[in-house]
């Protein structure tokens, strides 16, 4: 099986690598955006900026990294559905989860590859300087970006066609970005979007990543990392009973 699963991975991998688009949709563009917006809070006092240039710029970069990944899953399933490439593996000898699992091994292979060249761009804020803890918070994105990514496949079962894939994924994540706690505190949302925001992965997601890279720690997130994983196995068990493999 795990030479199966190598070599699938291997196979997902070049075959992505080929695809300059997505390549950049998910490695260059939360780089970009993060050095555009850094860019833009050059020249303003610290006490003038909004909360996500003044201390949450590398929590937003790191999570637009993760939600990249989680479309195009999403869009990659779907495409892989129409086009019948799901059934032939399906006939293969390979059991279907070493099939998903390469999907989602290089998903968070690239989210990795994302952060470490988001570190390269961003020395001033991810360097040893900051003083922040990067394995930990290497740990809490790819922790984060594995969550999502079961939610991923249960969109990628839902959607209908795959021209429909990327956009519907996209108004999803987005949504929940809204919701987040990054744009807008939750707390200054009305009393039934704090509710809907609670209910999100996002909303635990940036909690965590914030803490971390604080430097308080996973044992000062333990809810959140609970209330993921619970997600994650909801987000698991939905996927297997409603993934069409055509």
């Amino acid at each position: 099986m795990l030479r199966g699963l190598w070599t699938l991975t291997w196979i997902e991998t070049r075959i992505f690598l080929r695809e300059p688009l997505g390549v950049v949709g998910t490695v260059g563009f939360p780089i970009l955006l993060f050095l555009l917006m850094r860019r833009m809070g050059r020249g303003v006092p610290q006490t003038q900026m909004p909360p996500l240039l003044a201390g949450d710029l590398p929590i937003f970069a790191a999570v637009m990294t993760a939600l990249s990944a989680v479309i195009s899953l999403v869009a990659i399933v779907a495409i892989y559905r129409e086009g019948g490439i799901l059934k032939r593996l399906r006939a293969t000898p390979l059991h279907p989860v070493t099939l998903l699992l390469a999907h989602v091994i290089v998903k968070l292979g690239f989210t990795a590859l994302s952060l470490g060249a988001l570190v390269l761009a961003g020395a001033r804020s991810f360097g040893p300087a900051s003083g922040v803890p990067l394995l930990s918070f290497a740990a809490a994105l790819l922790f984060t970006t594995l969550c999502l990514l079961s939610i991923a496949f249960v969109i990628a079962s839902l959607v209908p066609t795959a021209r429909f894939a990327q956009p519907l994924a996209s108004l999803i994540v987005y949504m929940m970005l809204g919701l987040s706690g990054l744009l807008v505190s939750i707390d200054r949302l009305p009393p039934a979007l704090q509710v809907v925001a609670h209910l999100l992965p996002l909303s635990h997601a940036v909690s965590l990543l914030r803490g971390v890279w604080r430097g308080e720690g996973w044992g000062a997130h333990l809810p959140e990392v609970a209330i993921l994983s619970v997600m994650f196995a909801a987000g698991t068990a939905i996927a297997a009973r409603v993934f069409r493999w055509e």
